[in-house]
């Protein structure tokens, strides 16, 4: 059952929209800030909640990057692999984070500390290589600048 507090952000989101169902995004992210992903159960009831399908509802977090269908560690690690970071640095950054934390793309580190995801854009193309740790955006981040940054996640 979605908690009292859950239903009550949900129920904030849905009188922001026209339509309940515009709500679903939000509600998935409300869910996610309480449990750190959204498992099929909790799909689920924001689908009864919301009048929509399950299906419906694992369509629009399938989609949206950001909804973790999956547990995740505590800190989430998006390193942008646009075509700016690309070319800027995105390479050795993502073998630097590799050899670090020991793991790859869409691992979690054995303490739960970290999972490490590749973000198709930050919007940094001018501050290249970019990437985010949980809410905080880094930019001009150099391979030695990764230690210092990781650091503030203990």
């Amino acid at each position: 059952m979605l908690s009292e507090s859950e239903i009550h952000a949900i129920d904030h989101e849905v009188s922001l929209v026209p339509h309940k169902k515009a709500a679903v995004i939000e509600a998935l992210k409300v869910v996610q800030q309480h449990h750190g992903w959204v498992s099929d159960e909790k799909l689920e009831e924001v689908a009864a909640y919301l009048d929509m399908s399950p299906a419906e509802v694992d369509s629009v977090a399938t989609f949206y990057n950001l909804i973790f269908r999956k547990p995740v560690g505590r800190h989430v690690i998006l390193l942008c692999d646009s075509i700016s970071c690309y070319v800027m640095g995105y390479k050795k950054l993502y073998e630097a984070l590799h050899e670090h934390l020991h793991i790859k793309f869409g691992e979690t580190t054995p303490d739960g500390r970290f999972t490490l995801l590749p973000n198709a854009c930050l919007g940094c193309c001018d501050h290249a290589p970019a990437l985010m740790v949980g809410e905080d955006l880094y930019r001009d981040v150099q391979v030695q600048d990764l230690e210092n940054i990781l650091a503030q996640y203990k």
